[in-house]
């Protein structure tokens, strides 16, 4: 197989980065560890094993989410999430290769750049997937199998800002562990 065409037999699979999976789910649990401690140390209404069922329900959720595959072959382009996840939270998308008509650009409200296949009925778009491991591979094969220019398409952002995001999101489980520390000395009588 090559990076150019794809055969109808033969398929791709796009997993999330590693290193974007890791650095989310770090922040997710740097973000709420505390939680529960704060919560018994202040007394809150709220009890710390309800803020438990809540951080681990959540925690799963976003597993699930992380674990977006985009899959190519000669027929289509396919956006799948484990069953569990698209039967509640997310659906995936399939797409022929033949109905892509254009890739679209868009500006986030943060000003990254995003791409969205349009459709040839230009009633539906479909976001390309940009977090991908290959990503450079996954855009050559979108434009082998479309026929669209896609020289200009970069990924919405670098390693580099991934690894400087997980970098600060150590520093925070640093704070964390003293906030934990500090709330069970408060806690304990």
């Amino acid at each position: 197989m090559t990076i150019s065409m794809i055969s109808a037999s033969d398929s791709r699979i796009f997993r999330i980065s590693p290193l974007i999976r890791l650095t989310l789910q770090l922040l997710y649990v740097a973000l709420t560890l505390p939680l529960p401690f704060l919560a018994e140390a202040s007394q809150a209404p709220i009890p710390s094993s309800g803020l438990w069922i809540a951080m681990g329900l959540g925690a799963v959720v976003l597993y699930g989410a992380l674990s977006e595959r985009v899959i190519v072959d000669g027929e289509q382009i396919q956006v799948t999430y484990p069953g569990w996840i698209a039967r509640w939270l997310r659906r995936g998308w399939s797409l022929a290769w033949e109905e892509i008509q254009d890739l679209k650009l868009r500006t986030t409200g943060q000003g990254g750049l995003v791409y969205y296949f349009v459709t040839r009925d230009r009633e539906r778009a479909y976001l390309l997937p940009m977090r991908v491991v290959g990503f450079a591979q996954l855009v050559k094969i979108v434009a082998a199998q479309t026929g669209i220019d896609t020289r200009d398409i970069r990924p919405l952002a670098q390693p580099w800002m991934y690894l400087i995001l997980l970098i600060f999101t150590g520093l925070l489980l640093l704070v964390d562990g003293w906030t934990i520390w500090t709330a069970l000395q408060l806690h304990t009588p």
